[in-house]
């Protein structure tokens, strides 16, 4: 859920725009006999927000519009809003913290982000669970030199997050050595706790124009 601190900051900013608006509005003097035509010398009468009219006027239009503001349906969007950003904002920490344990050989941290029903599929098509992940990981045999990660995009259904990444990369994996650029999906859920961790993930080798002619089947 987001923080109630987050949606008290995002309220107030509307509430604050709201008062400024009406402060603007009502500090401007009204005086009708500026475009009357009228050759009368008498001054006429005007309204300001600093007089005790204006000021209950100006402090009647705030509060109407903080009371629109914390109505049902908007608060709900401006929860919704604010949950989605802070859940982003957990996902890319957790993305980079799967990068950072592969390229270090971080064991232990690799552990803490999969699911125990984890799966992956390797560009390879070979299906590699949790345990065994971890068991390439800490021998050795997956380890990443480069992994420059590009054009990330992040979408949420409900409590799963799917991310989609091109990635550049250098390293080794049980199946051999790899380098140029990839595209991976990586799927998170969140547990009733609120705790996201990947269950699946797939990666794809983006070939070059020659090669898709050279794999392309001959007519």
């Amino acid at each position: 859920m987001a923080s109630p601190f987050v949606s008290c900051g995002v309220l107030w900013w509307h509430t604050a725009w709201f008062r400024r608006a009406a402060r603007t509005l009502h500090d401007r003097n009204v005086d009708p006999g500026d475009s009357s035509g009228l050759l009368s010398v008498t001054p006429m009468g005007t309204c300001k927000a600093t007089s005790p009219a204006g000021r209950k006027l100006r402090l009647a239009l705030v509060f109407l519009l903080f009371a629109m503001a914390t109505s049902s349906p908007l608060s709900a969007w401006i929860a919704l809003h604010a949950e989605r950003h802070e859940n982003r904002h957990a996902i890319d920490r957790l993305e980079d913290k799967w990068r950072d344990a592969v390229l270090n050989g971080n064991s232990a941290a690799m552990e803490s982000l999969l699911a125990d029903d984890y799966m992956a599929i390797t560009p390879s098509g070979i299906l590699q669970s949790k345990e065994q992940t971890l068991a390439n990981l800490k021998s050795g045999a997956l380890r990443f030199d480069r992994i420059e990660v590009t054009d990330r995009k992040v979408r949420f259904y409900g409590t799963t997050a799917l991310v989609r990444c091109r990635a550049e990369v250098s390293g080794r994996t049980a199946d051999g050595r790899i380098s140029g650029s990839y595209r991976y999906t990586r799927v998170y859920v969140q547990d009733p706790k609120g705790t996201w961790r990947i269950v699946s993930f797939e990666a794809n080798r983006i070939r070059d124009p020659e090669e898709r002619k050279i794999a392309a089947p001959l007519k």
